[in-house]
């Protein structure tokens, strides 16, 4: 067990900044040189689905009704692929709109449809200021979105099961907020899977706009580690009649199959789906329909998606352990620094104390590993207490892996220690 900095003297402390100081130039004499800002699958996850390819060798490319899926038509997917979505999200294949290889479009053009164009009611940018939800830390790229269309984004706190609930019925008495983003299952960065009680009290909300919706990303819902996954209640399951039309839940196979070329859908109520669809008939003629019976062909069922799985967790645990041995190693017992330690997802989250999360980022950089860009993890960028760091161990293999984690304990250490002995 390493020793608390914070019972140190201060002889003790500057014995420690030396020694931190020498190690951490010295791994910045090696000139290494990763990335590992984006959480995206290594080569090694890629080769797995590489079979995927060869599903259409036997020339057929109808679908079991026998439309020529290379032809136009379709704008709502095929029905096999609208099926296959429709098991593994627990809704009825008709609520399903197929869409192309990302989920973030399908909710960008969804959320620029209620601001523009409208949603069945007035849009959004006819009513006045608008305003988000943004449970945080959080996915940059639905804070992206909201800046990008001159939505407010209002922070709301995470807590181990979920948004905090209190924050989110306070914020929601103001018909001025339209919405609110959220990953509810392993969630990005915190791998915080929402409780059964979050699940049904977002969807018991009472919002004071009638207009006011939950996207509801589902990006990780098979992206489990191990057996001892995290269970997520489905929202729709739950949802009450009067909130029918609050929930637009997305997914895709991006981090299943190739993320350059998987196939995304969208999930809501019958009169969402229409007005998407009206929407979707002027802005395209359809989707990759090759692609949707790809998956199809190769994946066949939800079981066939979750048994894929299978075999990316073999690749990750062991990435996700290398992470989390070095963080327990190097960090433990200091009380300068807290972690999660997630079932699934895609990312651990660090905290670290004294403001120093910038700092550590400029250490990190200066000795070849480049990290997410402190503070993506909030709206605007700005992180009010600069502590979190989002850490994605999936593209570098186990080794690398290892040297860039050492760089991010060491830049830790040195960088709170700054703090400790101004």
């Amino acid at each position: 067990m390493n020793q608390s900095y914070l019972k140190m003297s201060s002889e003790e402390l500057k014995q420690q900044f030396d020694a931190v100081l020498a190690e951490y130039n010295e791994i910045k004499s090696q000139g290494l040189n990763i990335d590992m800002s984006r959480g995206k699958p290594g080569s090694d996850q890629l080769d797995i689905s590489n079979d995927m390819l060869n599903v259409f060798v036997d020339g057929n490319f109808k679908t079991e009704a026998g439309f020529d899926v290379r032809n136009y038509g379709l704008l709502q997917g095929i029905p096999e692929c609208q099926k296959l979505f429709a098991e593994l999200l627990g809704v009825k294949p008709e609520n399903i709109i197929v869409g192309g290889n990302s989920s973030l479009s399908l909710m960008y053009d969804y959320v620029a449809q209620c601001m523009f164009i409208g949603a069945g009611f007035t849009p959004w940018s006819k009513q006045g200021k608008v305003k988000f939800l943004c449970p945080c830390p959080g996915y940059d790229r639905h804070f992206a979105i909201c800046e990008s269309l001159g939505i407010e984004m209002i922070n709301i706190r995470m807590t181990s099961e979920g948004p905090d609930i209190a924050q989110i019925k306070e914020a929601v008495k103001d018909s001025a907020v339209k919405g609110m983003f959220v990953v509810p299952k392993y969630s990005n960065p915190q791998g915080i899977t929402f409780s059964d009680s979050v699940v049904k009290e977002l969807a018991e909300l009472t919002p004071a706009a009638d207009d006011f919706r939950i996207i509801w990303d589902n990006a990780y819902i098979v992206h489990d580690l191990s057996d001892e996954s995290d269970r997520l209640l489905n929202i729709f399951s739950v949802l009450p009649e009067r909130n029918k039309n609050m929930i637009i839940e997305v997914t895709s196979t991006s981090k299943i199959s190739f993320p350059g070329a998987g196939v995304s859908c969208l999930a809501s109520s019958e009169e969402n789906i229409k007005e998407i669809l009206k929407r979707l008939t002027v802005q395209s003629i359809s989707y990759d329909k090759l692609n949707m019976l790809r998956h199809v062909k190769y994946f066949k069922n939800a079981d066939g998606i979750k048994e894929h799985m299978k075999k990316h967790a073999k690749i990750l645990k062991p990435k996700f352990d290398a992470v989390l041995d070095t963080l327990n190693a190097d960090l433990s017992g200091l009380e300068i620094a807290e972690w999660n330690e997630p079932n699934g997802g895609y990312f651990i989250s660090l905290d670290v104390t004294g403001g120093s999360a910038s700092r550590v980022g400029v250490l990190c950089k200066e000795a070849g590993v480049t990290l997410t860009n402190v503070g993506a993890t909030f709206p605007y960028g700005k992180d009010p207490s600069d502590s979190n760091i989002r850490i994605a161990p999936t593209f570098p293999n186990p080794e690398v892996l290892k040297q860039a984690v050492k760089v991010l304990t060491v830049s830790v250490r040195l960088a709170c220690l700054e703090n400790l002995i101004k």
